[in-house]
């Protein structure tokens, strides 16, 4: 079994039930467990700011499932829950991402583990945080 950190983010229509309910659509697929669940954080668009704030959290999975298909498996989720992919950072039903798989490195088209610039983002880094212990050797930078 392979330990997966995945961030998620919703800012449009009920973002908590939306996040949640990704949760949820996780938590049903094969040969894939959730161990720890951050809580869900109200942070401020980036990239295009003229947007409503999202609701950004992460969770720890184990799983059997090769990264391209946990991959394949998070887009067909977020396509099942109406998202629309239109421009870049624009607004979102809920947003996907595998931040870490293992210790994999993988740079590919439509996959890049660990998610680029994950370190540089508060959005990412808060939720990654409440799961510290989990991430010791990851050297991720101090928040201000």
């Amino acid at each position: 079994m392979s330990i997966v950190y995945v961030a998620l983010g919703s800012n449009l229509g009920k973002r908590k039930e939306n996040c949640l309910k990704a949760i949820e659509h996780i938590r049903g697929l094969l040969q894939t467990k959730i161990l720890k669940t951050s809580s869900l954080i109200e942070t401020e668009p980036q990239g295009k700011t003229d947007q409503p704030q999202f609701l950004n959290g992460a969770i720890k999975i184990e799983t059997k499932l090769s990264p391209q298909k946990l991959m394949q498996s998070l887009l067909e989720i977020e396509k099942k829950m109406g998202r629309v992919r239109g421009e870049k950072w624009g607004p979102r039903i809920i947003d996907l991402d595998i931040i870490m798989y293992d210790n994999l490195k993988i740079d590919e088209p439509g996959l890049t583990i660990p998610h680029p610039r994950f370190k540089e983002r508060s959005f990412v880094l808060i939720p990654l945080r409440e799961l510290q212990s989990d991430l010791d050797s990851l050297d991720l930078p101090v928040q201000n």
